[in-house]
């Protein structure tokens, strides 16, 4: 190992990266908007938007992470000094994610622990969907502090297994995705077999995979397309600049990146096959729904406890299906600390895992107030906001830095440094990145701007405006001005005698 810490082999990193690109919202946010898009249509979208914007954009990040050895802060003052606060914001952005995403965690580990119910629930409608309102007490509005024991504890526990992952940086990391990658492909194996041999189960199949030409005229398919693809491939967000920055000088980029995109399409579609399967087998292909949230923890357990007439079948189903979903979010979790850790420690010249205990213990602390009563109110506003918000203005600004104010055909070369089989073309790596991305990520915020202000009236989710202040708007300020306020730390710290890395591409 070296000093910085460097992937092993090219396969631990491409699956490190594809367990980072591959978390809850390909197991359930994808089968979600897949239902409410005609399936097959959805399908098409996706496809489309992962060629036109995802591959080219998660090149980039890799291939100027590798150039620079650098995490995403350093990457981008590399690009111009100027650009520096674009990578404090997807860093801030993504300290913001795993504050929640870890209570995300925390309760898929709870629901795991809990599938014994599911055998008394047999039929049970109503008591399967409560099940998770009732463990985590939550009033799904502004209101109640308390904190269930038993939420906190799988918390500390999801925390522990993040931490535990991380500790030593990639090499940690890449002996754990040799396990947590595997994993959840051969569990949805399992559900997709017993669910495609459940009567119905091909009535849902045909859904997911037969396009209604009708549906592509409908504007949100492709708002919604193109968001899964964004969010989905852990761009922006701090993550492949990490691991890019430790991926070795003989890598071939180019090849890598399409294995990871593809994979992260292949196992988004074979979660569509359990979804739409088991859903189909149980009469329940109407109540598929795009959130989520709502797909795993009210919607799927009612699925669970419809399986069969044997209790406990149903339940050793529910402990699967929740095993499957925390190896899923696991790699997520690690991954964006990874993307943290790494980008401060590059710029403050600290020692990585110094400032990987401090990201987990600063960020589980705040993680606390999402599980509260009110948590899961408090963590649909920040996880609106820094999705809908914060996510898509990066991702646009790195656009302009990167094509507009730097030689693109610099960060070309470096993709291409070690093609064999497959050479990006110049065309469609530009066109995406200096067009066609920022294109429709901006149209993807109006969108979301104009449904906020004009449909909406400004108000989120019916929640108090001071609570989408304080958890939304005033979080997205602080996100991108943390970079101005990093730069008055590194002024004061220059006077004590800190120096700046001088972060140059330099050319071959």
């Amino acid at each position: 190992m070296e000093k910085r810490g460097m992937w092993s082999s090219r396969v631990t990193f491409i699956l490190a990266a594809v367990g980072s690109a591959v978390g809850l919202g390909n197991a359930w946010r994808f089968p979600g908007l897949a239902a409410k898009h005609g399936g097959g249509t959805f399908l098409v979208v996706y496809l489309f938007a992962m060629l036109a914007m995802g591959i080219p954009l998660l090149m980039m990040e890799i291939a100027i992470a590798r150039k620079f050895r650098k995490g995403a802060i350093e990457s981008m003052r590399g690009i111009g000094k100027k650009w520096e606060p674009v990578g404090w914001a997807a860093t801030s952005n993504a300290f913001v994610i795993v504050c929640y995403y870890s209570v995300v965690f925390a309760w898929v580990i709870l629901m795991f622990v809990n599938s014994w119910q599911f055998a008394g629930m047999t039929h049970d409608n109503e008591a399967a969907s409560g099940l998770f309102m009732n463990l985590t007490e939550s009033t799904a509005a502004i209101e109640g502090s308390s904190i269930p024991g038993v939420v906190l504890l799988c918390l500390l526990v999801a925390w522990g297994l993040i931490f535990f992952c991380i500790r030593n940086g990639a090499k940690s990391v890449g002996k754990v995705v040799k396990f947590t990658v595997f994993a959840p492909v051969i569990l949805l194996v399992i559900m997709a077999i017993k669910g495609c041999t459940m009567p119905g189960a091909m009535d849902g199949i045909k859904i997911l995979f037969v396009p209604d030409i009708s549906a592509f005229s409908d504007a949100t398919l492709w708002v919604d397309a193109i968001g899964q693809v964004f969010y989905s491939l852990s761009i922006m967000m701090a993550i492949m600049f990490a691991y890019g920055s430790y991926v070795g000088d003989d890598a071939d980029i180019a090849a890598d990146a399409m294995i990871i995109a593809f994979s992260d399409m292949a196992i988004s579609v074979l979660s569509g096959v359990v979804m739409f399967s088991t859903m189909g087998g149980t009469g329940m292909l109407d109540q598929i729904t795009a959130s989520g949230i709502g797909t795993a923890f009210f919607v799927y357990p009612q699925a669970i406890v419809n399986l069969t007439d044997i209790g406990w079948f149903n339940a050793v189903f529910g402990a699967v299906f929740y095993l499957m979903l925390i190896t899923l979010a696991i790699d997520s979790a690690f991954s964006i600390v990874e993307g943290i850790s790494a980008s401060v420690a590059d710029k403050f010249h600290l020692k990585p895992k110094t400032v990987t205990i401090a990201v987990c213990a600063i960020s589980g602390l705040i993680s606390i107030v999402f599980v509260t009563q009110a948590g899961l109110a408090w963590l649909d506003i920040v996880d609106n906001w820094a999705n809908s918000v914060n996510l898509i203005i990066v991702g646009v600004l790195e656009c302009i830095a990167i094509g507009w104010t730097f030689n693109l055909r610099k960060v070309l070369k470096e993709v291409n440094r070690n093609a064999k089989r497959f050479v990006t073309p110049y065309w469609w790596f530009a066109g995406s990145i200096k067009f066609i991305a920022p294109v429709l990520l901006a149209g993807m915020f109006v969108w979301n701007m104009v449904t906020l202000f004009v449909k909406n009236g400004g108000s989120y989710g019916g929640y108090p405006i001071w609570a989408q202040i304080v958890a939304g708007w005033a979080v997205s300020v602080l996100v991108f001005v943390s970079g101005f306020i990093a730069k008055l730390v590194v002024n004061k710290k220059k006077k004590e005698g800190f120096i700046e890395d001088e972060v140059v591409w330099e050319d071959d």
